[in-house]
């Protein structure tokens, strides 16, 4: 039997070579994990009640395309957040988490040539792996862009060849980034939005850790187009509770965007979606509504910024992230310190040349690891402190 060709040479997934770099030796002391970005702090503890209290919904298909409470609480929640006033019934839809929408936004929208040529998808490099699938399932070409620290860890789009430019389809961006914490600031935003307008792309912001920072809130896409009387179909924010809420497990995200880019995400989601429960739907709702937990979740952030700083301030080429909750650490080898770090001291980071791709024979991560600082505060400093004894020394 013949299966397509495009998968057949995807690269590995980071984990799993995470697993095989790692599994077969023992770890050097008790086990830390800062690997996965996945979320440690309480959630808000009403949630659960919320479910209890709405789980005869259990017993009905949900809404393909969300309750209206929820459609109208993100509605209410952007406004509050960017000043961008949207309409509930044709500006946002709901996703079971991000990636859904990351994935299928492209399969609604993108076509896999232009202007007689084959489409062109552009993605910083490190960046998360979803983006180059969905370049690669609409069988455009995935083209990665360098976010190093001489670009200030965003991809300098600006500088792509014009003859690329005109064939792409669409470009993603994440701000605040993951892994360097690096924010897209408004001149950024107006910048990648002028180029959109040039050559006609559609610009993928992917703000899932938008609400992790330090002091000053990071300025959305839509809040600069809007500002800009850009082509209200031009770009497209995704939002998730993940990052913001400590609550990866109940899938709630969703896009916001024009009023016909959304029409297809929602009829292709009818077919292919997969909506959220009811009662996690109105645990949504409610989440979404409140920012108490928000507000204390940033703050343990901040806290840990502080542990960092504190631990790594004096380190050659240490940058103190703006926002999101990863370090982005120097080394002179990625693989060999995650290694190291494994068997000396059990402490469990990733590689950065995993989240990134060999182009011109330069991987980008290729001198980095990731930190996730997700665990308790107090395992979270002990885990830096071994990477600071373990690869910089104590000076």
């Amino acid at each position: 039997m013949d299966f397509p060709e495009r998968f057949s040479n995807l690269p590995e997934y980071a984990f799993p070579r995470l697993r095989t770099l790692l599994d077969e030796h023992a770890p050097g002391g008790d086990v830390v994990h800062m690997t996965i970005g996945e979320p440690k702090h309480a959630f808000p503890p009403w949630v659960t009640d919320v479910i209890v209290e709405h789980a005869q919904l259990f017993n009905n298909y949900p809404p393909n395309h969300g309750s209206d409470a929820l459609r109208e609480t993100f509605a209410a929640w952007f406004q509050r957040r960017y000043g961008v006033a949207l309409d509930a019934q044709a500006h946002v839809m709901p996703l079971n988490g991000t990636r859904e929408g990351l994935y299928n936004v492209a399969m609604a929208l993108c076509d896999g040539r232009k202007n007689g040529a084959q489409a062109a998808m552009l993605m910083p490099n490190p960046f998360y792996q979803v983006y180059m699938l969905a370049a690669i399932s609409v069988q455009a070409e995935p083209i990665l862009v360098p976010a190093t620290e001489e670009t200030g860890h965003l991809p300098d789009y600006a500088n792509v060849d014009p003859a690329v430019l005109d064939r792409t389809v669409a470009v993603y961006i994440c701000s605040p980034a993951n892994p360097q914490g690096a924010v897209a600031d408004e001149d950024y935003w107006r910048d990648l939005i002028s180029l959109a307008e040039k050559h006609d792309f559609l610009i993928f912001a992917d703000e899932c850790y938008s609400e992790i920072y330090r002091e000053t809130p990071p300025p959305g896409a839509l809040q600069v187009a809007r500002a800009m009387g850009a082509n209200p179909e031009r770009v497209l924010a995704f939002h998730s509770l993940s990052k913001r809420s400590n609550l990866p497990g109940l899938r709630s995200g969703f896009v916001a965007g024009g009023p016909e880019c959304l029409r297809r995400i929602n009829q292709l989601r009818t077919y292919a979606g997969s909506p959220l429960a009811g009662p996690l739907q109105a645990a949504a709702t409610a989440v979404w509504a409140d920012e108490a937990h928000v507000i204390e979740n940033r703050e343990q952030y901040r806290e840990k910024y502080a542990i960092a700083d504190r631990i790594f301030g004096n380190v050659a080429g240490y940058q103190s992230p703006e926002a999101g909750f990863f370090l982005w650490l120097p080394v002179a080898d990625g693989e060999e310190a995650a290694l190291r770090l494994w068997k000396e001291t059990g402490v469990r980071v990733l590689p950065g040349a995993y989240l990134a791709r060999e182009i011109d024979g330069l991987n980008p991560g290729d001198a980095y690891i990731r930190a996730a600082m997700v665990a308790p505060k107090d395992d979270m400093e002990r885990g830096l402190v071994a990477i600071r004894e373990t690869l910089y020394g104590t000076e």
